[in-house]
Parts: C-alpha cells; structure tokens; sequence
C-alpha cells in the first residue's frame, strides 16, 4: 500500500513537472506564433485578438517586400553574420588554445583584461570605432560593420572552458605521434570538440544578425545596411504598418531558424556534455 502511494506520488510529481515545462514552452513559443498570425491578418484585423486568423492574406508579405529591398537588406545581413561569426570563431579557437596549453609569461593578466572587456558596454567603444572606421572610408559600407566585431570576448572565454576539459592525455599521444601544435589543434581537438563551438557560432551568429544600433550609426542607405534597420521603417510617428513589420520580421527569423535547425544535434550535445560534467 504504502509503495503504491510513493509509486502515485512520483507519477504526480513527474507528471506536474511536464505540465510546468509545457506551459513554460507555450509561453516562449507563443511571441512567435502571435508574429506569423498577425502577419497573415488583413490590416483592418490586425488589432483584434482571435488565436487564428480570420481571413488570411499574403498582402503583408507582398507590401514588406516592396517598402524595402528586402533581398538585397537580407543578402548584407547573411553576409555581415556569417563573416562576423567565422572571423570570431577563429581569432577565439586560436587565443583558447593558447591560454588552454601553453604557459608564458602574462598569460594571466592578458586573459582576465579580455574577460574584462566583456564587461565594458558598447557605449564605451562606439566613438572611437566610429572615428576609426569613418579614417578608413569604411562609412555607409559593409567592412564598416564586420571589422570592429571580429573578436568576441564572449566567444574566448567559452571556447576556454571547453579546450580546458579536453583530455591532456590524447593531445600527448597526438604529439607523440609527431603532430606540431597546429595539427593538435586541427586534427585532434576540433574534430572533438564540434558541439561546443557549434553552440558558440550559433550565438554569435543570432547576436550578429539581430544588431541593430551599429549599422543604424554606420549606415546611411538602406542598399549597404540590414534588415534589421530595415525592419525600423514600418514603425513611425504616423502610424506603424503591423502586417507588413510582423510579414518583415518571420522573413527575417527564417535564417536563424533554419541555422538552429542543421545544427541543433550539436547545440543539444554541447548542453548535455555540460550538464554531465
């Protein structure tokens, strides 16, 4: 009897439990739903509050797509993310291996000064990249916003903690085997270490694509900047386009959705090894 009763309260709890989680993914997901909804809404629908549309309309999408060059806003913004996030990936690779294995002197004080630049906001560096790319002609052009974020701090102390945990033992059997640092690096550790910097590029990659307030400073027309500013235009003192800007907006989600979809296998991997450790 008394089994019985630990065996009904474990299957309470455990089913209490799924409840919560379920709810909680209702909730992150429900945003965007609400997105994908509205932008299917005419515009005379738009403020009322049903959960399904009651007529549905690609006017939105069609009416998004001629405010502003969408292609062209899309192809700077897949650009400027994805040589944002390969160039923070390699400058990090390098700087964690060479804190994670090799000893010399600073190596201390120039690891906690980068830890320490994570800690200074944006605000503090925007004027002097500002001046320094405005000398190099780099305004209203797309070097303007990839140069000044190829290196993450971010990036460096994550990839830190994960070439840390990487067994000692096979890096000595590899240099045994006659490997120089680089082929250590690149044919025995990275191959290995896949998830991590699979969670890390994913990141890198969202906070590249979703910036906002550089190419707002950097960018004057809307051909060299990205969608992300683009997305401003349907918002204004006159009234704001909410079709158009929610059509606009699941256009611009769809990349980062389908990066987190081919790479999720390694997102997961990368939580799981983490929790385990």
């Amino acid at each position: 009897m008394a089994r019985s009763a630990v065996t009904a309260g474990a299957a309470a709890a455990t089913a209490a439990k799924h409840a919560a989680l379920i709810a909680l993914s209702l909730l992150a997901v429900f945003p965007l739903y609400w997105m994908v909804v509205t932008s299917l809404k005419p515009e005379v629908d738009v403020y009322t509050s049903h959960l399904l549309p009651l007529r549905i309309t690609l006017q939105n999408y069609a009416d998004a797509w001629q405010a502003i060059p969408m292609p062209r806003m899309l192809g700077n913004s897949m650009l400027v993310a994805v040589s944002q996030t390969a160039a923070q990936l390699l400058t990090s690779i390098l700087a964690a291996y060479a804190f994670s294995r090799w000893t010399f002197r600073g190596s201390g004080l120039i690891y906690g000064l980068i830890a320490l630049t994570w800690l200074v906001p944006f605000q503090v560096i925007m004027i002097p990249n500002y001046v320094a790319i405005s000398e190099f002609g780099w305004r209203d052009h797309l070097l303007g916003l990839i140069v000044p974020n190829m290196v993450s701090a971010f990036a460096v102390l994550q990839l830190y903690n994960a070439f840390r945990s990487y067994p000692y033992t096979l890096i000595e059997a590899a240099r045994l085997d006659g490997a120089s640092d680089w082929g250590i690096l690149w044919r025995t550790m990275l191959p290995n270490l896949k998830a991590p910097i699979a969670s890390v590029g994913i990141l890198l990659f969202i906070t590249s694509w979703n910036d906002y307030f550089w190419p707002l400073l950097v960018t004057t027309r809307l051909e060299n900047s990205t969608i992300q500013k683009g997305l401003q235009l349907f918002i204004s003192s006159e009234g704001n386009m909410w079709g158009a800007l929610m059509a606009a907006t699941t256009i611009a989600s769809l990349p980062v959705l389908l990066l987190y979809l081919l790479l999720q296998r390694q997102i997961i991997d990368s939580f799981l090894k983490g929790g385990l450790k």
